[in-house]
């Protein structure tokens, strides 16, 4: 039957959700430079747009109906429009698989929930992940290019990525076979709680793709490109933090005991991960930054997201302070080998995910999630980590493959990357004919600005009239 407390708490996750790409728009918009921060805003803002629409249309259908290959790679039309989920409920197949012992979902409550709630809940999982990838090529980007990137690239990458990870057997309808990567049944069973794989490792891999092909910006790296405002910056990282409770909380599906394990892990990785950071900052250069904090941060919140539902709080401390370290080591792999990922897409993300993904090996344990797995410190065997292992790899080659194809389509026909010229005029006023700020000031022979003038004086009289001043 329906529960009416567990439907909240999606809708409200949903929500949560839905607050993180906003918040990743102020946490981007603040590294990039003061005549390109309205671009990047716009690059995170469009895909609330574009995917919002394509999922109702055909997104939500090949993520989540029935798969339409028997292999597990996508699923058919049978919620195209979001047909036949008006008043249907969606249930998990709480009863063991009898040939391999294993439930088909992780998170199996016993009552259902209306398919359109389930339905955007996902939706906000499906518009944050191309708004990820933007902080790999910021500052050189055609607006429309970039929104037709995100259009093509969810439907050929990020909906089947869905499909494979997030479908399970028997959930959206009693008879629905899912993905390849989630269900033991026909694929590998491998654990990713709220998208390690699908999101991150999805994200990182395709940034990655499109800051090679896409090329370095027109100076760096020898010219700086500092981050213009980190009061931005590091309210987009709180933002993102806020918001990811919903995000791995939220993935339980019901508010009990579990979505209180994914919160609690959630609040701690990340906290270990701002001091692993930090940590690595101050041996590395003396100085701990209010960037490496926000930076930590996220990072911390990238690792625990597929681990959230399977590790413990002590793991969970684990996994982001490894990730904190790893992720604060892995973004000058782009200075080493000339890539120009911009605000360390692949440093964050791809790497954050990896590790996350790959340390359920290690730190899972059936004590906190009697349906996920053990881990190798909690007496399970290399299989788990090996299920791990397969499903990070394959989902960042895909990832690459179409990003890359997709974005030299898009380069090789209407064009990718602004002219030279436009990018040092910058993609504010090119792109958006607007600027974030107006340095402009009213001068007149007193040198002061009409703000600073008096109303009256008893040399003169100062008018301004009409941006003028006489």
């Amino acid at each position: 039957m329906l529960n009416s407390g567990d439907t909240a708490w999606v809708l409200a996750s949903a929500a949560l959700v839905m607050l993180m790409t906003p918040g990743l728009a102020f946490f981007y918009g603040g590294m990039v430079r003061s005549k390109s921060v309205l671009n990047m805003l716009m690059m995170n803002f469009i895909a609330l747009a574009v995917v919002g629409v394509l999922w109702v249309f055909y997104g939500f259908s090949i993520s989540f109906a029935n798969d339409a290959t028997g292999l597990g790679l996508f699923g058919n039309f049978d919620f195209v429009g979001l047909q036949n989920t008006v008043g249907k409920l969606a249930g998990f197949a709480v009863t063991a698989n009898p040939e391999t012992g294993v439930a088909a979902a992780p998170w199996p409550g016993p009552d259902a929930l209306p398919v359109l709630a389930f339905a955007m809940f996902q939706l906000m999982f499906a518009v944050i992940t191309p708004a990820l990838i933007s902080g790999a090529i910021a500052d050189r980007v055609k607006f429309w290019s970039w929104s037709l990137f995100i259009a093509l690239w969810v439907t050929i990458c990020y909906f089947p990525v869905a499909h494979w990870v997030f479908s399970f057997d028997g959930f959206v309808s009693a008879d629905a076979i899912g993905g390849w990567i989630a269900n033991a049944a026909h694929g590998i069973g491998a654990l990713d709680f709220a998208g390690g794989t699908a999101v991150h490792i999805n994200a990182g891999a395709a940034g990655l793709a499109l800051a090679l092909l896409l090329g370095k910006r027109r100076g760096w790296p020898k010219e700086p490109m500092r981050p213009h405002n980190l009061p931005f910056t590091l309210l987009g990282a709180s933002l993102l933090w806020f918001g990811w409770f919903g995000f791995n909380a939220g993935s339980a599906l019901t508010a009990g005991d579990l979505a209180s394990v994914a919160f609690t892990n959630t609040m701690v990785a990340t906290s270990a991960a701002t001091l692993g950071w930090l940590v690595v900052e101050q041996f590395r250069d003396g100085k701990p930054t209010t960037l490496g904090a926000a930076s930590g941060a996220v990072a911390g919140l990238v690792a625990i997201t597929p681990a959230a539902g399977y590790v413990s709080p002590i793991g969970g401390i684990a996994i982001g302070f490894i990730a904190g370290v790893v992720c604060a080591l892995a973004v000058a792999l782009k200075f080493r080998f000339g890539f120009d990922d911009s605000l360390d897409v692949v440093g964050v993300h791809l790497f954050g995910g990896l590790t996350g993904t790959l340390l359920i090996g290690f730190f899972g344990t059936t004590s906190v999630n009697s349906l996920g797995g053990d881990g190798l410190f909690y007496g399970g065997d290399a299989s788990l980590l090996g299920k791990q292992a397969l499903a990070a790899v394959s989902v960042m080659v895909f990832s690459f493959v179409t990003a890359f194809a997709i974005g030299a389509l898009i380069k090789y026909t209407i064009g990718f990357r602004v002219s030279v010229e436009e990018e040092v005029t910058g993609v504010d006023e090119v792109e958006h004919a607007e600027t974030a700020y107006d340095f402009s000031t009213l001068r007149g022979g007193t040198g002061l600005s009409s703000n600073s003038l008096p109303a009256t004086s008893s040399d003169a009289k100062v008018t301004v009239t009409a941006g003028k001043e006489s």
